[in-house]
This record gives C-alpha cells, structure tokens and sequence, in this order.
C-alpha cells in the first residue's frame, strides 16, 4: 500500500503588535510586506516560544519597545522561494500571537524598509500580502472585527 510522503515545513512565529487599534505592517528589504516575527533557528527546539519572539522582535523592531504578549490567534501556512542560491521554494509553518505595544518607539532595523500601522476595520489586506500571510492577516482581521474564521 503506497503512502503519501510527509511534508516538511520550517516553523515561525509571527506577532499581530497593536497599538491604538490599529495592528503593525512592516516591507521587508524584498519590497514584501509581512508582520513582525520570523523562523526559528535550528538551536531554538526547546527554547520557548516567547523567547524566540523577544529575539525576533528586538532584531526587527529595535529594543527600545515593550510589549504585552497574548495567546497565539492565528495559524497560518506559506510557502515562498527565498533569496538564496537556486531559489529554493521551502513551506512555513506560522503561528500568530496578538500583542500590545505598551511603550517605546519602534526602530526599523535592516531586515525592513517601511512600516505602517493599519486599522483592521478599513485595511485591504490583498494590496499588501499574498499567499498564507494574506490568509493569516485576513483570519487575525476577521476576528478582530468579531467574526468567525
């Protein structure tokens, strides 16, 4: 009996940062708008999912913000080709937490070139995203404005 081969798939935590109702949108040095978080690191296996989303956070936004942490909302899958020798296609695995910015000023670091703060009643999520962060920004959007996904 044959059998379907398993898939692989990196794994990131991403962060739906709010403030003033509105939630943080930063482009990417590829002209890609996302939101912050990012992959984990294969010495990460047992490093708790809050650590790592302090250390993706403080690399993409600076450390002089704080910010209050909730339970991940959002689950997402998305697959890319990255910017390495072949360009590779690899899947991710994303699970998004919502989170409040509760002081400091976000500081752009290299990994970004733009940020923007959008309001989850008025934004249109397909200008900005594509793939699994457009169905991820669409499901946080949705349960932001008291929907079912």
């Amino acid at each position: 009996m044959p059998t379907d081969p398993k898939d692989s798939y990196q794994l990131a935590v991403k962060v739906f940062l709010e403030k003033d109702g509105k939630f943080l949108m930063l482009k990417d040095g590829f002209g890609q708008w996302d939101i912050p978080g990012g992959r984990l690191k294969a010495s990460e296996f047992e490093t708790p999912f809050e650590q790592i989303i302090a250390r993706k956070l403080s690399e993409e936004l600076g450390n002089d913000c704080t910010y209050t942490l909730g339970k991940p909302i959002v689950f997402m899958r998305h697959e890319r080709r990255e910017a390495a020798p072949g360009n590779p296609t690899v899947r991710i695995f994303a699970i998004g937490y919502q989170a409040s910015l509760t002081r400091g000023t976000i500081r752009l670091t290299s990994h970004h070139t733009e940020l923007m703060w959008a309001d989850p009643s008025d934004v249109t999520p397909e200008q900005y995203f594509t793939g699994g962060w457009l169905k991820g920004v669409q499901d946080y959007i949705a349960l932001r404005n008291g929907k079912k996904i």
